[in-house]
């Protein structure tokens, strides 16, 4: 028998040309037909970012498509749906891109698309869409710098697609370390040293010259800013792993050495000691709560009344944190939250924004969202088991009231294998002179009622308004912490840019939304909503209360706007009497400023001297 090793064999048959030959079978250009073609390299993008894709059903050239150009436009408008056209457009581009002999203008296009809306696209795609855009300029970037990042970028996200994918036949999920116990003595390819887990740079060393490099380019820099910032927020891959690795085998050392010091300065042996020093004090461990602890955050431009009035009547539930970002400018007047621990401020100014991996989005929604985000991830240390989005004109309400834990009780009864929890929104009934809050409407659904109710209570409006709010209609979710990547938005959980969990019903609280506290406040608010908010057209199906109210104010002007407020959002006796005999009406007082004079009641009065 012979000593000498096998043969060594290539991992692919035919080794690098047949790799290459296989590689080449995949590039095939897409084929236009008569009138194919993509926009022109001047097409203005701004109608791109206001218009949508279109559902299927929507769309008269979606079926029987001919060429290749049209299955893969069928294809990517199928996923896109909903979505601004823009990011349809990218990915037509990226998907032309990667074929031989694109169309002369789609690498210039696909640069202009990064160079003049990238914050737009960074906001609207999805993380995979971003990885495929970064990927794209390895190939066809317009500078060196471009090319550089994109090509180093590239084999790093599809390496860690391979392996990452890999690793799953172990056993353990992605976000879950190994021991330091059991290291094989493998030797690594081409004869690679082992990576220093005690002091190994390679990580930090990739990370950051990537990060440099992006740095000189200003097109492809915000993008890779922002995946690489992604990347190092994301607990799902082996940057985490191995640093909790790392953290575990210091906290191991540090052990061992203060074992040591123990043992070198011990003044006398154990046997030569009392009981009572042998044992040393009795440590009492405080027994650990059978209640969840639950936070919530909003960012507000609120008055400073009502964010005191707010805080308080949730501290006064039991919320263990409340987050608090300030919208562009500190109102003034919440001194009394610094001495609150249990409450933490962030003003979100110019400087603030510059220092996130961002810069300031002009819809608020999308600066919601982000700042929700922040607070989910900085929940476990804060020791919350929950947290939710909540806008400062929301309060949690327990049905009955009066209940003690209400909130922790409910969250409590929540399966372990839900991800989030959701709470049933109530609107605010307008108090008729200027009372605390008192009366809310349920939606027909939540209480077994069908929709045509509402032509009952609601003669004038209520066969548009099928629903009866004008608010939102899906509530707020309560965000179970620790899931690791994920984003909290206004209302829903995403994990990798997808709502997994739609929420289990909180029972026992509901969402007090009081939306609309009197007719002057609805119409002072009322053409921003229409245009940016609540109201704003997000479709173009049916007709919805955006149609409804810009109807009314062209149409009949003030007097019709009014007599929709007076029918569906003030407390008036015969509107509360309609809401009650349909089952649709809770009465459960609230007083914010009452529950703010309990909470802070030393400081307000110091503040007042």
């Amino acid at each position: 028998m012979s000593d000498s090793p096998p043969p060594r064999r290539p991992t692919y048959d035919g080794g690098i040309p047949a790799l290459l030959e296989q590689m080449e079978a995949r590039r095939d250009p897409l084929v236009y037909g008569p009138g194919e073609a993509l926009p022109p390299l001047d097409v203005d993008l701004g109608p791109l970012k206001e218009d949508r894709v279109l559902r299927p059903a929507e769309d008269p050239d979606f079926e029987a498509p001919a060429t290749t150009y049209a299955r893969k436009r069928k294809a990517l408008r199928r996923e896109f749906q909903d979505a601004p056209e823009i990011c349809y457009l990218n990915g037509m581009l990226i998907a032309n891109l990667r074929r031989r002999e694109a169309p002369a203008h789609c690498a210039p296009l696909f640069r202009r698309l990064w160079s003049e809306e990238a914050r737009f696209l960074i906001d609207h795609l999805d993380p995979r869409w971003l990885v495929s855009s970064i990927t794209t300029f390895g190939d066809h970037g317009g500078t060196e710098v471009q090319r550089r990042v994109g090509s180093s970028l590239s084999v790093l996200f599809n390496t860690m697609k391979l392996y990452e994918s890999e690793r799953l036949y172990s056993g353990r999920g992605a976000d879950t370390p190994f021991t330091l116990r059991g290291r094989a003595q493998s030797p690594l390819p081409l004869e690679m040293d082992r990576f220093a887990l005690e002091n190994g740079g390679l990580d930090v060393n990739m990370l950051g010259r990537l990060w440099l490099e992006a740095a000189e380019d200003a097109v492809i820099r915000p993008l890779a800013h922002h995946l690489l910032t992604e990347l190092i927020h994301d607990p799902y891959n082996v940057f985490r792993r191995l640093r909790r690795m790392r953290v575990r085998k210091e906290r191991q050392q540090a052990k061992r050495e203060a074992a040591r010091d123990v043992a070198t300065s011990q003044p006398a042996s154990m046997s030569d000691r009392t009981p009572e020093e042998q044992t040393g004090p009795r440590q009492v461990t405080p027994a650990a709560s059978a209640l969840p602890r639950w936070g919530i955050v909003t960012m507000t431009n609120a008055a400073p009344e009502a964010i005191l009035g707010f805080v308080a009547h949730h501290l006064e539930l039991g919320a263990a944190h409340v987050a608090l970002y300030l919208d562009g400018s500190d109102p003034g007047g919440l001194e009394p939250l610094a001495a609150q621990p249990a409450v933490s401020v962030t003003l979100c100014d110019d400087a603030w924004w510059q220092a996130q991996p961002r810069p300031r989005m002009d819809e608020h929604q999308l600066r919601q969202g982000h700042c929700a985000t922040l607070a989910y991830d900085a929940a476990p240390a804060r020791g919350l088991d929950w947290i939710a989005h909540i806008d400062t004109d929301e309060f949690l309400l327990p049905e009955p009231p009066g209940r003690d834990d209400p909130v922790a009780k409910a969250l409590a009864t929540i399966a372990p294998d839900r991800l989030c929890a959701r709470a049933v929104p109530v609107e605010g009934l307008a108090p008729l002179h200027g009372t605390p809050p008192r009366y809310f409407k349920r939606l027909p659904d939540s209480v077994g009622q069908p929709k045509s109710v509402m032509e009952d209570i609601a003669p004038d409006f209520g066969q548009h308004l099928r629903k009866g709010f004008l608010s939102h209609t899906s509530g707020k979710v309560f965000a179970r912490t620790g899931l690791g990547r994920v984003r909290l938005g206004i209302h829903a959980l995403k994990i990798a840019g997808k709502e997994k969990d739609h929420g289990a019903p909180l029972e026992g609280v509901l969402l007090g939304h009081c939306h609309s506290p009197g007719w002057d406040h609805f119409r002072e608010t009322l053409e921003f909503r229409l245009a940016h908010g609540s109201y704003r057209k997000r479709d173009a199906s049916g007709m919805k209360l955006h149609d409804i109210l810009a109807f009314l104010r062209e149409d009949a002007g003030e007097e019709g706007l009014r007599r929709l407020y007076a029918e569906l959002c003030e407390a008036r006796p015969e509107v509360l009497e309609r809401f009650r005999a349909h089952g649709l009406l809770l009465d459960h007082p609230i007083d914010p400023q009452a529950a703010a004079t309990r909470v802070f009641g030393a400081a307000l009065r110091k503040a007042g001297e």
